[in-house]
């Protein structure tokens, strides 16, 4: 078995000048739940495009199931499968009928075929539902045909680009288990983008995240949180916060902070005995602190620490910027 299903060196794309992959490098190996974490425009979804060939690369190297992405995109392709961010599926036909289109696109003999349908469907637990037209299942189920479908020609990895986007949290968490259930049980290399940080937290072997097209951090999310250490203290502060900060810095024991509008973030050990003596010190420096949370760190902490940013923030700004293009567009229609 090979050791490494995915290998990629200074993988780079630009559009009209704008760097939206730049010169990444990792492998994945085989068998391993790899994710890509962080906010929509990071540069994910065209790192996915350019593994699965849909994309040409600017530059750099990448190498999927042993062969080149450029040189040879036909074995690429026979060697994944892809489920898409937006629903690729004829919603006209059913269930079954979409999975026997897809496997005769892939060349699959018809008793053979028959046979893995099948199979794939009871592993999505579809089986009841395999005569009912796609235009009347629900988001959770278009999801796990989706994935059915990706999976009927036995791909060696499999490319789940924000598998769970727009699904509520109880659909979310299913589909969490028929993943888990491929990479552990199927032994199906998975490459899994998202933006929802508890989503890498509990699916991934390890996490690469990237911020404005570049891998900022990439590890275990284990080893990603303990980074920090220790405990993450939130305050909300009312008052001029400059002098509170100052002298915040200047302990010894506060490991790490960044401030968020009127939040601020401290890590530090043993949390819950600091509480008191920060408010003493915020109190001392005419602020208010309205609100304490304690708890451990999160990959949303880890994400902040690399960049100064929240995931949230990120995700407005780039609303703000989707906003901004759309009444240009209208302003030159105009």
């Amino acid at each position: 078995m090979r050791e490494h299903a995915i290998k990629v060196d200074k993988l780079t794309r630009k559009f009209n000048g704008l760097v939206a992959v730049d010169q990444i490098s990792f492998s994945v190996k085989t068998g391993e739940l790899f994710g890509l974490l962080g906010p929509n425009g990071a540069g994910k979804t065209t790192t996915i495009n350019m593994l699965s060939t849909l994309l040409k690369a600017t530059s750099g190297y990448g190498e999927v199931a042993g062969y080149d992405i450029s040189k040879n995109k036909d074995d690429t392709r026979r060697s994944i499968g892809v489920v898409f961010q937006e629903t690729a599926l004829d919603i006209k036909l059913t269930g079954k009928e979409n999975l026997e289109f897809h496997a005769m696109m892939y060349g699959i003999k018809k008793a053979e075929r028959k046979k893995r349908i099948k199979e794939v469907l009871e592993l999505v637990e579809l089986t009841e539902k395999k005569r009912v037209l796609v235009e009347n299942y629900s988001g959770g189920m278009k999801r796990r045909l989706e994935i059915a479908r990706g999976l009927i020609h036995w791909p060696k990895v499999l490319f789940l680009d924000e598998p769970t986007l727009g699904l509520d949290v109880q659909t979310r968490r299913h589909i969490w288990d028929y993943i888990k259930k491929l990479n552990k049980e199927g032994g199906v290399t998975i490459i899994l983008t998202t933006h929802y940080m508890e989503e890498a937290d509990f699916l991934c072997d390890r996490v690469a995240i990237m911020d404005q097209g570049k891998f900022v951090a990439m590890d275990t999310p284990v080893r990603l949180k303990d980074i920090l250490g220790g405990d993450v203290v939130s305050m909300e502060i009312e008052g001029e916060a400059d002098l509170l900060i100052d002298q915040i810095n200047s302990l010894d024991w506060i490991k790490n902070m960044a401030r968020h509008d009127e939040t601020l973030s401290l890590t530090m050990e043993k949390g819950e005995r600091r509480i008191p003596e920060l408010i003493h010190i915020a109190r001392e420096n005419g602020v208010n602190v309205t609100c304490v949370h304690l708890r451990k760190p999160s990959l949303e902490d880890v994400f902040l620490h690399f960049t100064g940013r929240t995931m949230r923030v990120e995700e407005a700004s780039q609303t703000e910027r989707n906003l901004a293009m759309i009444r240009a567009r209208m302003g030159r229609k105009r």
